[in-house]
């Protein structure tokens, strides 16, 4: 587990062992998506590994114009790590992206602003270090299918697990065993089918420099989940993204298809990613306080506070889908109100239970897996940041079920809840920017917000669905 090369010389000597034939250079663009080329091992050399690639930065979406194309991949040699999928021996290299017109990284750079973000961390003199420790759920579906046209709009996802396979003719039988709708926390064999195909990914994880804790099925039908060992915020973020390449990868080769989607089934639990937070400085947990509520120190509070009092901004980098809002219902294990509380599952923030100082930290239980890992682990450091500066004090605790909570109570009590919509974070993201300027530039906010409402908002709020074919049609 971690890194398996420190520097050059490690990394070509490591090469040689293992008989690389390729070098595959990635980075990540602003959805959060990983994109690849492919060097023969032959033509990588020293330099290129020091002072980086070119690439046509213009073909990334909502990065460069085509008259100024020219970008450079800087390899960060240190993420390293063969890839268990190819047919000939490739190595992975986790790459950042430099700005040649400015002589400095990328603003529009994922990865770029995930450091810039730790380096404010350190300058602000808080903390040196932030760790971050995100739960990404997957579902496993066994066929999808997707029509998106002018006069139709359909998908179908289907699983063994499903409660509608139930008299579905399988050959060999059907066996009948399924956890039903929100019925798949911990059941054993043979109602938890997926449990060789989870154990595949985790060894694979591990092959790959992850430290994996544990597997389980989760409370969707043929949803699953893999623990894995925290890191700091770029080595988290990093994390995110090979975690999601494996289980996509193994789940393919298993002719199987596997999706980080936050809501494919509707009426059953969706997928989050909850992320696990603290700042610690010298060694020392900052977040902290031996005999306060949660053992969570004040520093800790004016964080969550920070991240809640900038919530409907953040939501755009941490809850970046239209998608994403049909999981923040009440209901469904994903909390939409603004409060912490100590082990309560429905609060936005939760502070884990039986934490000792090492292990004492706060949980945000409201981003999702179509958020590109550097960009939410960087807005809430930052909002997190802001609310220590100004010493934000947050609502709560609160530890009753607030998912049982009527709207108007919520609304009595003042009591701030996540935006509903894709475009109320974004038109909240516009409003609201400056807890972030230190780090995301004014062009990459404005670019962002234009890049998410054409790609998402616009496309989805101009499309019928069937639903309001089934409400409307007969108007």
């Amino acid at each position: 587990m971690g890194k398996f090369v420190n520097n050059t010389e490690e990394f070509f000597k490591y090469c040689e062992e293992n008989e690389v034939k390729f070098v595959d250079f990635r980075f990540t663009d602003l959805k959060g998506m990983w994109h690849h080329i492919s060097y023969m091992m032959s033509a990588v050399t020293e330099d290129q590994l020091n002072f980086g690639m070119p690439f046509d930065g213009s073909s990334v979406d909502a990065w460069q114009p085509i008259n100024k194309s020219d970008m450079i991949l800087k390899p960060d040699v240190g993420t390293s790590f063969l890839d268990p999928f190819t047919a000939d021996s490739t190595i992975i290299m986790i790459c950042d992206v430099y700005d040649i017109y400015k002589g400095e990284m990328y603003e529009k750079c994922p990865r770029s602003i995930a450091k810039k973000a730790l380096t404010h961390l350190s300058e602000s003199g808080v903390g040196d270090v932030a760790y971050f420790g995100p739960e990404n759920e997957f579902f496993i579906f066994d066929d999808v299918k997707i029509v998106d046209n002018i006069n139709e709009s359909y998908f179908k996802v289907d699983s063994e697990e499903g409660e509608w396979a139930s008299s579905t003719d399988y050959e060999g039988g059907n066996m009948g065993h399924r956890p039903g709708t929100k019925g798949g926390y911990f059941p054993a064999q043979p109602t938890d089918s997926m449990v060789d195909l989870r154990a595949e990914m985790m060894l694979v994880l591990e092959q790959v420099g992850l430290e994996v804790i544990l597997g389980h099925h989760e409370v969707a039908q043929a949803q699953g989940e893999i623990g894995i060992v925290f890191g700091d915020l770029i080595e988290a973020a990093d994390n995110v993204q090979k975690y999601k390449y494996v289980c996509k990868m193994v789940a393919h080769l298993n002719g199987k298809s596997c999706t980080f989607m936050p809501k494919p089934l509707y009426g059953d639990n969706g997928n989050g990613m909850h992320v696990h937070q603290s700042i610690w400085k010298d060694g020392k947990n900052l977040f902290y306080t031996e005999g306060e509520y949660g053992n969570l120190s004040e520093m800790a509070r004016h964080y969550v506070g920070g991240v809640f009092k900038h919530a409907r901004a953040v939501a755009a980098f941490t809850n970046p889908s239209t998608n994403s809002y049909k999981r923040l219902i009440p209901g469904f294990e994903a909390p939409s109100i603004l409060t912490y509380s100590s082990q309560n599952r429905s609060a936005s923030c939760r502070v884990p239970y039986g934490a000792g100082e090492k292990a004492t930290r706060i949980e945000m239980r409201f981003p999702d897996s179509t958020s590109c890992p550097y960009l939410g682990f960087a807005a809430m450091l930052m909002a997190g940041l802001d609310g220590i500066a100004n010493k934000i004090e947050p609502i709560g605790p609160m530890d009753e079920d607030l998912f049982e909570m009527p709207l108007d109570e919520i609304r009595e009590r003042e009591i701030p809840q996540m935006p509903h919509t894709l475009r109320g974070s974004l038109e909240a993201l516009i409003r609201d920017n400056e807890f972030l300027q230190p780090v995301f530039t004014k062009e990459m906010v404005d670019t962002y917000q234009h890049y998410k409402f054409e790609t998402q908002v616009h496309p989805d709020e101009a499309r019928p669905t069937a639903f309001e074919f089934k409400s409307t049609y007969s108007c």
